[in-house]
């Protein structure tokens, strides 16, 4: 219903997320942004409160150019004023709970305005899925993937490292590192040097995301901004470690490392330390899918995509150069099960070769003394009252 507010803008066009946001700037250099922090993010959705944050810039004198692929301007008093009287007083007292969550971020900003002035509050517009050219844009992508509004690995993240900054973390507090070396003798006599927790470019999951009720984080090192957990997942201490953009599709047990574009689906179980290598870390580029049901056991490495109901034996690796023997006899077995494979029998493939098939088992058989592979012949189930 407010979409006629943008009818006279010239070039307006729906963006693709926006959001408003907090932003931390650095200690020493006060221009440089070093996270945001979104209340609540839009994500092709909630078009009639992007018209009216439009209409507001616009009635403040700040033009938004829908020409970039992302724009970002400051939020003021006067924005938020405007955009409440564009709204209107009814959906403005109805705002509260699960209705009109972009007018009750602005009802709290009015709050903070009419205590104090501040200049740490962004809006971010995204109109293309480009890659990103600010923090803002860049942390709108992140809580995309961990709120689960896009799927992973559909988001254009290139060039997000080098926006962002390396930080030193405090709780949610990111301090630049200059700052420290710049006062360091000062704080440290004073007794007043930070607990630092850890020093990284993104922050820890749990700093910016409520999981479900039924997902378990057992350590908030083990989960990073930017990772996907669906409903059901339990990370374990330990040798866990979910990096960004990969994560899990369902109830999961992870015991070891998804890295980076790695995506596990539901019912499968990442034994302690097993690792499933990210497109920078021996794939040639080719992210990997754990399919459904599936067992990587203990201190295993994956460097294939895995179909439903696969086991890796603890310990070894598969790879996709990695030679592996099958039997005629379990050769015909697992091509039951996988119909689409066109593979004509030899006793040697290729870890490529059998990329995302299903029902397949891959152990060392240390008798023969090299690695094989045959139809699972047991099913991975995970504990229900665990997940």
């Amino acid at each position: 219903m407010f979409e006629n507010l943008v009818e006279n803008i010239q070039g307006y066009k729906k963006p693709l997320a926006f959001g408003i946001a907090r932003v931390d700037f650095g200690q020493v250099n006060r221009d440089k942004v070093l996270q945001a922090t979104y209340p609540i993010i839009n994500w092709n959705e909630n078009f009639g409160s992007a018209a009216v944050f439009i209409r507001s810039l616009f009635e403040n004198d700040i033009e938004v150019d829908f020409n970039s692929s992302e724009f970002v301007a400051d939020v003021t008093k006067e924005f938020v004023e405007t955009a409440l009287d564009l709204f209107g007083k009814d959906l403005v007292e109805e705002a509260e709970g699960d209705k009109h969550k972009n007018i009750q971020v602005l009802k709290i900003l009015k709050e903070i305005f009419d205590d104090e002035v501040m200049d740490n509050y962004r809006i971010c517009f995204l109109f293309e899925d480009e890659a990103p050219q600010s923090v803002e844009a860049v942390y709108l992508k992140l809580y995309a993937l961990s709120q689960r509004k896009v799927p992973l690995r559909s988001l254009n993240l290139n060039g997000a490292f080098g926006i962002l900054t390396n930080c030193a973390w405090v709780g949610n507090v990111p301090i630049e590192l200059d700052y420290l070396r710049e006062n360091e003798i000062e704080l440290k006599l004073k007794d007043a040097y930070p607990e630092v927790e850890y020093v990284d470019k993104f922050p820890r999951f749990l700093s910016h995301v409520i999981p479900d009720d039924n997902t378990r984080i057992l350590d908030t090192a083990k989960v990073r901004m930017g990772a996907q957990l669906a409903a059901g997942t339990t990370v374990m201490p330990g040798a866990s470690y979910i990096n960004f953009n990969a994560g899990t599709e369902g109830p999961v047990m992870v015991e070891g490392r998804i890295s980076s574009s790695a995506v596990v689906k539901e019912g499968a179980d990442v034994g302690g330390g097993a690792s499933i290598l990210g497109v920078l870390s021996g794939t040639n580029g080719n992210p990997i899918t754990i399919g459904r049901n599936t067992l990587l056991g203990a201190n295993s490495v994956t460097g294939i995509p895995l179909g439903d109901g696969c086991i890796v034996d603890a310990g070894i690796a598969v790879l996709e150069g990695t030679k592996i023997w099958i039997s005629e006899d379990e050769f015909n077995k697992i091509k039951e099960v996988n119909p689409e494979w066109s593979a004509e029998y030899k006793e040697y493939f290729k870890g490529l070769e059998l990329a995302g098939l299903n029902g397949v088992h891959y152990r060392f058989d240390t008798t023969k003394g090299k690695m094989v592979a045959f139809r699972s012949r047991r099913e991975v189930k995970l504990n229900e009252e665990l997940h």
